[in-house]
């Protein structure tokens, strides 16, 4: 199985950016940590601060060879009508993941603009989220 990982604003600074809410551990090591437990499944990993690189690399995605998408979009989860318009373009099964659970947080993290156009959100598990949001398309791959 071949899927990518697109990860958004600020995750390049975890284990550095507010650890009691994020933890301690750094986006390298939840990468490292996945590649461990999914050593069958290609992994392709993408951080960008940038609303527009991001965009870009949804563009990418729709005419691959993917098999589907793991996304954090950080901070664009609220706010970007671009990326959410880019995700509607994709055929391949799509999983937000959110580290904390944003609807135990501010108000205006309860609104997730991108996961209205993903097949699923889970939110509020660390790390495990994203072992969850590979489950979650391996599992709607499976059921297509």
């Amino acid at each position: 199985m071949k899927l990518f990982l697109i990860n958004g604003p600020n995750l390049n600074m975890l284990g550095k950016r507010d650890p009691e809410q994020y933890g301690t551990d750094t986006l390298a090591d939840i990468q490292s940590m996945l590649e461990e437990q999914f050593p069958d499944h290609e992994l392709t990993f993408f951080q960008s601060n940038g609303e527009g690189a991001i965009v870009s690399a949804i563009h990418d995605l729709v005419n691959s060879e993917y098999d589907g998408l793991i996304a954090n979009f950080g901070a664009y989860t609220h706010t970007s009508v671009a990326i959410r318009d880019a995700l509607e373009m994709l055929a391949i099964p799509t999983v937000e993941v959110h580290l904390s659970n944003i609807h135990a947080r501010e108000e205006f993290r309860h609104q997730t603009l991108t996961g209205a156009v993903s097949n699923g959100i889970i939110a509020g598990f660390g790390k495990e989220s994203y072992v969850l949001g590979i489950r979650a398309v391996e599992g709607l791959i499976r059921n297509a």
